[in-house]
């Protein structure tokens, strides 16, 4: 049952007051984020941990009403899973705190729906952190926006929606210590359809920061967003058993790519008389490959209805850590942009342009989908393209991702007080071309395409006025 809005905020008041003394005792000096990345590539592999009321269920999406009751795992030993995650050599993990169907395995305050409230009334991101950590393994945190036990899904959120996200965020990051990554699931990805204005990234990402500077933000948004930048992540986050692949050849971007050691995310009746995936193969086909190509591996092991890890993928854990051992850093980071965090003012805005193909209109290329373009004709000389505003805007960033390499000079100009003025000139031949600058005002921004070696396209115009 949703709880009102005046409620949350002073749940996330009383929160963000009760963590400032804890914050500064487990907060350590922030550092650059090029080198928290690199950081987090030299663990190379990882533990996923899917565990919540989706185990007491044959699927991973349950009921969304499903009482805590039924969440109930009479052995539950986390030390097993840290000696099992040790066995295969990992350096960190990841416990999904809330799924989808929004049951929290932590003692929140910001919900009934929550493991206290289960016969196990035990906090198991408690254990699972003290576990990992005295193992010499770092404890990351997974978190779902999509929330379907308390409606916050598509259509249904409010404010108050937002302040409880907040609130259990800041839980997480104030309570157990410091946590080097938070994965977030179930946000504008085109299955889950919350975007980033209904629940405002940024908002969540400085709250974030400001609780943990040091804590990378992950989002699983590889589905939608372009491979070739960070957008709405610190790391590219890709998920094999979906389809998404990393290129083992030209990725350039701190990944992660994650993958279940059984068939599905969560357990299943079948799991500890089914196949697990071959160790060789993670070993040889994924986890080296991977980490060549500037990207950690994290494995699913899930805990069954007792709270442990089944014997076979144990054994499997053990046959890998035999194959494969962290040898030492991972491949040097190449230099790249800082990830794009903030709201994009050009979507849905109306667009103009030089002449395209007709099933290619300019509007392509303001719809927040980087699967459709803007292409220009390919007899047109001097191509340009334009997004309008209906007032001066403030912006200070804009990101072009082209259907190809094809624009390799170019000007972007902004629309001031009746006149065009030069903003900025540019060369750069990669896909996806970010620039930032200090703030300007304009009721249009536009893009003259000087130098290219095919009609060119653009998938999306993105202009932002970022936090600096």
């Amino acid at each position: 049952m949703k709880i009102i809005s005046r409620i949350y905020q002073g749940i996330l008041a009383i929160t963000l007051c009760a963590a400032t003394p804890a914050l500064a005792q487990q907060s350590s000096k922030p550092l650059p984020l090029d080198q928290l990345q690199q950081q987090f590539e030299d663990l190379r592999f990882g533990m996923f941990i899917h565990f919540n009321i989706p185990t007491f269920f044959d699927q991973d999406w349950p009921d969304p009403d499903a009482s805590p009751a039924i969440f109930n795992p009479k052995k539950l030993d986390t030390k097993q899973w840290a000696r099992a995650a040790q066995s295969a050599h990992m350096g960190y993990a990841c416990l999904t705190t809330k799924h989808h169907s929004g049951f929290c395995i932590w003692d929140t305050k910001t919900t009934d729906y929550n493991v206290m409230h289960s016969p196990l009334k035990r906090d198991v991101v408690r254990e699972y952190v003290d576990a990992f950590r005295a193992a010499g393994i770092k404890p990351c945190l997974y978190y779902s926006i999509l929330d379907t036990h308390h409606k916050i899904r598509p259509g249904f959120i409010t404010r108050a929606d937002v302040d409880m996200i907040k609130a259990q965020l800041t839980e997480l990051l104030t309570n157990y210590g410091e946590i080097p990554a938070l994965i977030i699931d179930g946000w504008d990805a085109p299955w889950s359809r919350i975007s980033y204005d209904a629940v405002p990234f940024e908002e969540i990402y400085t709250l974030i920061k400001t609780l943990q500077p040091n804590c990378l933000v992950m989002d699983l948004n590889s589905a939608k967003y372009p491979a070739e930048a960070l957008m709405y992540t610190d790391i590219k986050s890709y998920e094999l058993g979906a389809g998404q692949r990393i290129s083992k050849e030209s990725n350039n971007l701190p990944a992660l790519t994650c993958l279940p050691i059984n068939d599905a995310w969560f357990w299943k009746t079948s799991f500890p008389t089914q196949p697990v995936k071959d160790p060789n193969m993670l070993v040889n086909d994924l986890l080296k490959p991977l980490n060549n190509a500037y990207c950690t591996f994290i494995l699913n092991a899930a805990p069954n209805r007792d709270g442990l890890i089944d014997d076979n993928a144990l054994a499997a854990l053990s046959a890998i850590g035999k194959a494969w051992k962290n040898e030492g850093p991972a491949p040097k980071l190449p230099p790249h942009v800082a990830p794009i965090i903030s709201h994009n003012i050009a979507k849905h805005q109306p667009a103009n342009a030089s002449y395209s193909d007709d099933m290619n209109i300019m509007d392509f290329g303001t719809d927040d989908n980087f699967h459709s373009a803007w292409q220009s004709n390919s007899i047109v000389k001097a191509p340009w393209y334009e997004v309008v505003f209906d007032k001066d805007e403030a912006f200070n960033a804009i990101a072009i991702t082209e259907t190809g390499n094809h624009i390799s000079e170019y000007r972007i100009e902004y629309f001031e007080n009746g006149a065009w003025k030069p903003l900025l000139s540019g060369h750069d031949t990669n896909r996806v071309k970010i620039h930032r600058f200090d703030r300007v005002y304009g009721g249009k921004v536009r893009i003259l395409i000087d130098k290219f070696d095919e009609a060119p396209g653009i998938c999306e115009f993105g202009v932002y006025n970022e936090r600096r």
